[in-house]
């Protein structure tokens, strides 16, 4: 029996057709022409993970031009930190790398504390204030990163208030499914989420923007491109980049603590809590038994331990290539990749956590000011 799948910008279950997305939503694959262009960046680029996008060919042929560019991404703060909640600023900082521009990092508490109904307001600033240290840890470069939350800087409210002048409320709720018994906050949002995607243009002036998001997330995209050239505003056009979702330890679709804690890894996770996660919950693609597995061997498409190897903690192709050739002959047992990737993870971890604890006493160089 086919499980049913749900897709929303606030949930996301079942099995995901890509392809189909891309069809469906009017975006475009990646080409080789793209691929050739960001090879050298992070491996969720290089290695396909982002897939789909609109208009980062124009974006990266207005760097080209010696055009003005900047990267915008967010987060919504409603827990802890996990690998999952990494993927858009690993990208995000990849970029500024490479291009030298500006990152845009804006905060949503109020969209949490609207949608989540536990989340208590005094929780959500509290949830983002904790975040924003695992994102400056990160790596971001100081006066080129302008990171805001809703709730304290309050001045993105005279933009939100701007383009909610022109968006319908029939356009929203067509865009996102809402329903009666939503709180009024939830319809308000969407036009506080075009404000931060337009942010770096109603401060810096116009030029394009890229903002690397989940699929799910392109809604917010479609709406904010609707509205940007509009008379009022005059903006360029929103691009966009579009990743599929990171598995869940147990290897479901996408990574969430909703489901279970133990199906993710918290970047505040101690190294015996990631030793016994990974040994104990990663799904594997290994076979029942040694001598099976060493005849057969192991499935990498399906294995946990090997996609997070390929996504975040292997760079070298040649590395990765090399333990996806012994998985798959038998050569390399589950428990032996499991341990590549359970040491990778705690030294990104440790390493990360000093890290944090710099960005405190660098925070201001970081919170966006008028």
């Amino acid at each position: 029996m086919k499980k049913e799948s749900t897709f929303t910008p606030w949930e996301v279950k079942g099995e995901i057709n890509y392809e189909k997305l891309i069809k469906d939503f009017g975006t475009s694959q990646i080409d080789e022409k793209i691929k050739k262009k960001i090879q050298k960046l992070h491996p969720l680029l290089s290695r396909g993970i982002y897939f789909s996008h609109r208009d980062f060919d124009k974006w990266l042929d207005a760097y080209a031009s010696g055009k003005k560019i900047s990267v915008l991404t967010g987060r919504g703060p409603s827990e802890k930190m996990h690998l999952g909640h990494l993927v858009p600023f690993l990208v995000a900082k990849s970029l500024q790398d490479e291009f030298k521009c500006d990152v845009f990092i804006p905060i949503s508490d109020d969209e949490k504390f609207y949608v989540k109904e536990n989340l208590t307001y005094e929780n959500a600033i509290k949830f983002g204030e904790e975040n924003i240290l695992d994102i400056i840890a990160l790596g971001f470069k100081p006066g080129k990163t302008f990171i805001f939350q809703d709730f304290i800087y309050t001045d993105i409210y005279k933009y939100a208030a701007r383009i909610a002048k022109r968006m319908t409320y029939s356009t929203a709720k067509a865009t996102f499914g809402l329903k009666p018994e939503n709180n009024i906050g939830w319809s308000f949002y969407p036009a506080m989420q075009a404000a931060h995607i337009l942010f770096p243009q109603f401060e810096k002036g116009k030029h394009m923007t890229v903002v690397p998001v989940g699929i799910d997330q392109d809604p917010f995209i479609r709406l904010t491109r609707d509205i940007a050239e509009h008379k009022d505003f005059n903006f360029m056009k929103p691009a966009a980049l579009h990743a599929k979702f990171i598995p869940s330890l147990y290897g479901e679709t996408k990574m969430s603590s909703s489901d279970s804690e133990n199906s993710v890894i918290y970047l505040s996770d101690s190294p015996a809590e990631v030793k016994n996660k990974i040994n104990k919950y990663a799904f594997s693609g290994g076979k029942a038994t040694i001598e099976e597995h060493r005849k057969y061997g192991g499935d990498t498409n399906v294995d946990v331990a090997f996609q997070y190897l390929r996504i975040f903690f292997e760079p070298d192709d040649k590395k990765l290539a090399q333990i996806e050739k012994d998985y798959k002959s038998g050569k390399l047992l589950t428990g032996e990749l499991k341990k590549i990737l359970i040491d990778k993870i705690n030294n990104f971890l440790a390493e990360h956590k000093k890290r944090k604890e710099q960005a405190k006493k660098d925070l201001n160089k970081f919170l966006y000011k008028r």
